[in-house]
């Protein structure tokens, strides 16, 4: 293997570290992972710094390792590298780089009051996610740090400044922090004025963000300092090319093949989200993101907080009962048979109903959750209708956010692919959301690690485009002309079930309501 045409995506989700390497035909080759979680501090969900630090270090020395055994080789050199991350949050620092707040997480709904201002200053959707929600939170908040900021980014910009000390970012990763103008692929100077007129602070706004570059552009190489960062053993050079970080939404995009108008893709792990390209102006709806593309064409996006937690918790569960009993499984079997016995339940669960909401959800307009199951007393409770529920739980808060631009801006779709840890077990992911949305669900080989490998086709694209060869026709024409996917529509009892259970979960909605006021 020639370690010079290589190329190599980093991507920090909410759960692992991933690291996937891939060779000059866009074939992932080796890989590193680290597992970790973010904390509620304070009210506040985060990760520290340190456990950035230590995260990174630990999936790319499994990455060197793997390398190491299959090949034989020190990895001393990559091709090309792409950080990416989960999108939004909020990470502020000073002018002399000292970090002034603790990193507030996608998953905080803390900036209800911001976001709805905001909301109305700029006449453009900002959810609560969005770093500038967050930032003027804290602006209303009179929180002292805001006063004293002279850079504000996300995860994926963090780690990108720390490897090549350029404060820049994707335009996709960028559209989570603030509104986009696809014409000028750059933030919308409109809304930026808008803003300043009414932040009250001594710095303008585009004195604190990064700088907004396209696929394919120069953001910088990996310098001595990012290049011990990553590789505290000594063994990486510096001068690699590094592209553009993007956001985790971007990267399942590009993973996917789904950058052209009129595709779109469903990413399901912790939270879940559907991206889908779209051909037209959107009227402004709570409900909907518009983000773009890592080449900057505007996406419609329906985010959902909560997706496959409520899951892990409960295999979980059964995992130490298989403990008790003396038959201990293998964690991805586990989930393997669970998912696969879901496909034995009835379509309509039934009469089972569950929420997954562990944190808030901006869709259903909750700034709390509660995961919460119930049952009716002649349910059919069987272990096939009870994991059936939860599946199709992580889906519902998604559905309702589709019906949006299905049924009300008439948005068409004519390629629909799901990637993520949600459809790791063939068919089942897969069938679920085929049912929940009424249309055929594609899936690629790489359908379970769509992140990393999707900001290591960025970072390829970054060094070996042709002059004028866009990322969508890069795409097609270089890495996916040949590639295999799996294509499945639901039965039509899948499909009348989903709708029968959807009105269960609308109907019980007070019931979760009603849980997160009483369990405090």
């Amino acid at each position: 293997m020639n370690l010079k045409n290589t190329a190599l995506g980093i991507e920090l989700g909410s759960t692992r570290i991933k690291a996937v390497l891939i060779d000059e035909n866009h074939i992932p080759v080796a890989s590193g992972a680290h597992e970790w979680e973010n904390q509620l501090a304070d009210g506040i969900w985060t990760y520290s710094m340190e456990a950035v630090t230590a995260g990174v270090q630990d999936c790319y020395a499994e990455l060197k390792q793997d390398v190491l055994e299959k090949y034989g080789i020190t990895l001393t050199e990559v091709g090309a590298i792409g950080i990416s991350g989960m999108m939004h949050g909020y990470l502020p620092f000073d002018k002399d780089g000292n970090q002034l707040a603790a990193f507030r997480t996608w998953r905080n709904t803390i900036t209800g009051e911001a976001a709805a201002k905001l909301t109305q200053a700029l006449n453009f959707n900002i959810p609560q996610r969005w770093s500038i929600a967050h930032l003027y939170q804290a602006i209303l908040n009179k929180e002292p740090h805001v006063q004293h900021i002279a850079s504000l980014t996300t995860l994926a910009g963090y780690l990108h400044v720390t490897l090549t000390g350029e404060k820049v970012m994707g335009i996709g990763e960028a559209s989570g922090m603030f509104p986009i103008d696809s014409d000028t692929l750059d933030y919308n100077q409109e809304m930026v004025e808008a803003f300043d007129a009414i932040s009250g602070m001594p710095w303008k706004l585009r004195d604190i963000l990064p700088k907004v570059l396209c696929a394919g552009d120069d953001a910088g190489v990996l310098t001595e300092r990012g290049a011990r960062f990553l590789d505290p053993a000594g063994d990486l050079t510096p001068g690699i090319p590094i592209a553009p970080c993007e956001g985790d939404a971007g990267t399942g995009m590009v993973a996917t093949n789904s950058v052209r108008e009129r595709t779109g893709n469903v990413s399901a792990g912790t939270s879940d989200f559907a991206m889908i390209v779209t051909d037209h102006p959107l009227g402004v709806h709570r409900e909907i993101d518009m983000v773009t593309t890592p080449a900057g064409a505007p996406v419609a996006m329906v985010h959902c907080n909560n997706c496959t937690s409520d899951i892990n918790a409960w295999v979980n569960l059964l995992s130490e009962f298989a403990q008790l009993i003396g038959a201990p499984q293998d964690k991805g079997t586990l989930f393997t048979m669970l998912f696969r016995k879901a496909l034995e339940g009835d379509a309509d669960c039934g009469g089972l109903v569950s929420y997954n909401y562990f944190s808030g959800e901006g869709v259903t307009d909750l700034d709390e959750g509660r995961p919460l199951f119930a049952r009716t007393p002649n349910a059919s409770f069987t272990l096939a209708n009870f994991m059936r529920t939860h599946i199709l739980s992580a889906l519902a808060t998604l559905k309702i956010g589709l019906d949006i631009l299905t049924d009300e801006e008439q948005v068409q779709v004519d390629k629909l692919y799901g990637h993520g840890g949600f459809f790791k077990t063939p068919e089942v992911g897969q069938r679920m959301l085929s049912a929940a949305i009424g249309a055929p669900v594609s899936c690629m080989e790489t359908a379970g690690e769509g992140g990393p490998y999707g900001m290591a086709l960025l970072a390829a694209y970054r060094v070996r485009k042709a002059p004028g060869e866009t990322l969508a026709d890069y795409l097609d024409s270089r890495v996916f002309a040949d590639a295999s996917s799996s294509t499945l529509m639901a039965q039509p009892e899948d499909i009348e079930g989903f709708n029968a259970f959807l009105n269960r979960y609308k109907a019980t909605f007070p019931a979760e309501i009603a849980a997160v006021e009483g369990l405090r």
